[in-house]
């Protein structure tokens, strides 16, 4: 028995060794809690294989070990190992194809509104000045757009047909575009809403795309050319507001929800086939947040807030890790982490930001009552930065939630800011950008610049250029447009 337990347990466990191992039979786990074991030592732990982290009874006998784990801990990774094959072993990776340089999904490559470094966008700019190129978009949608190399990937919908569409990331001249569904549209939910306001996610191979279309939700692959890979449906869908969340690629998978008052789903898709491989149901409450992956207390989690609690998933099996109440019913924002606090924000029944503890603890460290419902917060150097729906911008400290200061911008917000060094970039629903010190001292505006007179979509911010989605004019002379924003030579 010595020799099967090592002194950091078996298959990595940290377990007691075996005190003595006499020939009598081993009783079964639950048996075992009760009358105890004669194979083996007993401890309390917490386990750490596959993020379990239960606290119960532990044996060194090597049966209870094998049984314990195999059943409880490494079935669901062997279950994903399954569906996936070798892709299993590069699932701990990011997608390769999308570069660091590349704006790949929804709120930048880091999945938290923060651009890569070292860039130099412009700070200000108008229809005519700091213009590189601009080109017009079919019909109308709020998703952002995406750029992966030399593609900028986003969706629309013309008419009664939702698709995707690509533009030259230099010239912005449109290579392709595809339907994804024809007919199907479902009338109604909020004003403010449109049939395309899902952001595209790219791996570098394939693109992911959500649409609501004949009352539920359905996700589709394209590759590089538009052409369809597969179409999975996660879930039908009874339309409240609107629905608006966007699929996140981390590994071998798709990561995809679609909360409703009809009860929902939050769930994994493998990336090259559209199969489920793992899924849960979701309370019967509209909510609209998409699933994010962030790296928070040590350890990668999916983290999903709304429907009146905060959720962590392993991301690659889909075990569930904690939940806590610790949300309003419903939420628009994505969250963002700060060592090992995730924060939440929703706007309805209640208005709150609330800090969680991310290692399961169930520990709310602070909340406040702003209403931060639609544009997502920033996080930087244990500073949370947020602007609210009104159109205050507001800097708490993010462990405490003490406020540093708030001063109005104007206007009312439903893109997210966006965090480019040591800048902030946060655009109105009527087309006005302010720019902003990222710094707890105080709001210190650089400028802010006019284009277009609509915005829902958050801008990206890639290779010192600024992509951004407007609208120009209202009714019937409204047109959708691209902008391709940068330092001019004349400038």
């Amino acid at each position: 028995m010595q020799g099967l337990v090592s002194e950091g347990g078996l298959l990595g466990f940290p377990v007691p060794q075996c005190s003595r191992h006499p020939g009598q039979t081993g009783q079964d786990l639950g048996f075992m809690v009760n009358s105890g074991c004669a194979r083996g030592s007993q401890s309390t732990k917490g386990c750490g294989m596959n993020g379990c982290g239960m606290k119960m009874y532990f044996c060194s006998c090597f049966c209870h070990q094998i049984f314990y784990h195999v059943t409880r801990c490494w079935l669901p990774a062997v279950m994903v190992w399954l569906c996936l094959g070798n892709s299993w072993f590069a699932a701990a990776q990011e997608p390769t194809l999308a570069k660091a340089t590349d704006w790949p999904w929804w709120r930048g490559p880091q999945r938290n509104g923060v651009a890569a470094a070292g860039q130099r966008p412009p700070v200000f700019w108008s229809a005519t000045e700091n213009v590189i190129w601009k080109s017009e978009v079919p019909g109308k949608g709020h998703g952002s757009p995406v750029l992966v190399g030399s593609d900028l990937l986003l969706a629309t919908c013309q008419g009664d047909a939702q698709l995707v569409v690509c533009f030259d990331e230099k010239t912005g001249e449109k290579k392709w575009q595809q339907v994804v569904h024809e007919g199907g549209l479902v009338e109604g939910g909020n004003q403010k809403r449109s049939h395309a306001s899902s952001t595209v996610a790219c791996d570098g191979d394939r693109l992911f795309v959500n649409f609501h279309n004949r009352d539920a939700i359905y996700t589709t692959a394209l590759d590089r050319d538009g052409k369809q890979l597969w179409q999975t449906k996660i879930s039908d869908y009874v339309l409240h507001q609107g629905y608006g969340s966007s699929p996140a690629v981390f590994g071998p998978l798709v990561l995809v929800s679609a909360d409703h008052k009809g009860g929902g789903a939050i769930a994994a898709l493998a990336r090259t086939t559209g199969e489920v491989v793992w899924r849960h149901g979701r309370p019967e409450t509209a909510n609209y947040t998409s699933p994010i992956v962030l790296s928070v207390a040590g350890r990668r989690q999916l983290v999903f807030t709304g429907c009146n609690r905060v959720s962590s998933f392993d991301p690659l099996t889909g075990s569930p890790l904690w939940e806590i109440e610790g949300a309003t019913t419903e939420c628009v924002t994505s969250v963002v982490a700060d060592g090992d606090l995730v924060f939440s924000s929703g706007g309805y029944p209640q208005n709150h930001i609330a800090a969680v503890r991310a290692d399961g603890s169930g520990e709310r460290v602070w909340e406040n009552s702003v209403r931060a419902y639609v544009p997502s917060l920033l996080v930087k150097d244990g500073f949370l930065y947020a602007v609210t729906d009104a159109g205050v911008a507001m800097c708490f400290d993010s462990q405490t939630g003490d406020l540093q200061w708030k001063g109005r911008l104007g206007g009312t917000f439903s893109a997210s800011p966006v965090l480019v060094d040591e800048t902030i970039f946060a655009v109105n629903e009527s087309g006005k950008t302010f720019v902003f010190e990222a710094t707890p001292d105080q709001l210190t505006l650089i400028g802010d610049s006019q284009l277009g007179d609509e915005v829902f979509a958050t801008p990206v911010f890639c290779r010192s250029r600024i992509y951004m989605r407007v609208a120009m004019g209202h009714g019937e002379e409204r047109q959708e447009m691209l902008f391709c924003l940068g330092e001019t030579e004349s400038q």
